[in-house]
């Protein structure tokens, strides 16, 4: 387990958020009325904020300035990422599980820091990633394979060497061809491409109880006996 370094996508793969981070785009093009694709979703999630405002100004013609819709962003999402968003089943025990073990884990979100650090600290878990990267960081969106040789290069190691998490079709197809090993992860979001997010990655996953060993899942048992017995 520690000879691997470990990378993962934020936003429906560590914490439950993709249907806050959906309505916030959404609810520009319905302000707009603008007319967008069925998989607009699809589209957009791996480009990141600025790159799905400027996705909206270009492609679909949405009159406001990238400011405009940032602002907008904000007033709909950062409530929810500083006080609502909570991590999804088995991802606390897992990255304990992990960090354990000496493992090296990082994040490469399209998510910008904002939402991401606020959401991270107020969860407990912010200090434990020796990086947490935007594709604002890395100045690429996670479409691009160049941004994948990127975050290998910036944490030493081959491509080859970095297990993926993402619930994003187009970002594990992407992470693959740059040679990442990767794991498809389960979200209500995009329950219709489970076939084919299974297809183009090396494995998928419902929940990261899936990893979790029997010697983690008795520990966390037994603290939940203790908190529960003192009252917490």
């Amino acid at each position: 387990m520690n000879d691997k370094i470990y990378l993962f996508d934020f936003d429906g793969v560590l914490v439950d958020s993709m249907p806050y981070w959906s309505e916030k785009m959404i609810n520009i093009l319905r302000i707009t009325n603008t007319d967008y694709p069925d998989d607009i979703i699809k589209i957009i999630t791996p480009l990141g904020d600025r790159g799905t405002a400027e996705y909206f100004r270009d492609v679909l013609k949405v009159e406001l300035t990238i400011e405009q819709m940032y602002a907008m962003m904000d007033t709909f999402a950062l409530p929810k990422y500083r006080d609502v968003i909570g991590l999804k089943d088995g991802v606390y025990e897992y990255l304990q599980q992990l960090k354990e073990n000496n493992c090296s884990i990082n994040i490469l979100t399209a998510s910008p820091h904002k939402m991401v650090d606020p959401c991270l600290k107020r969860l407990g878990i912010f200090d434990w990633f020796d990086n947490v990267w935007t594709c604002e960081d890395l100045n690429m969106p996670k479409s691009d394979v160049r941004i994948y040789g990127e975050a290998a290069e910036r944490l030493n190691c081959r491509t080859s060497d970095i297990v993926f998490f993402d619930d994003n079709i187009v970002a594990l197809q992407t992470a693959s061809q740059a040679g990442l090993y990767t794991t498809g992860v389960y979200d209500k979001t995009s329950e219709d491409l489970i076939q084919k997010v299974t297809d183009v990655s090396n494995q998928y996953i419902y929940s990261f109880n899936e990893f979790i060993s029997k010697k983690t899942t008795e520990k966390w048992k037994q603290k939940d006996k203790k908190r529960q017995q003192n009252g917490v």
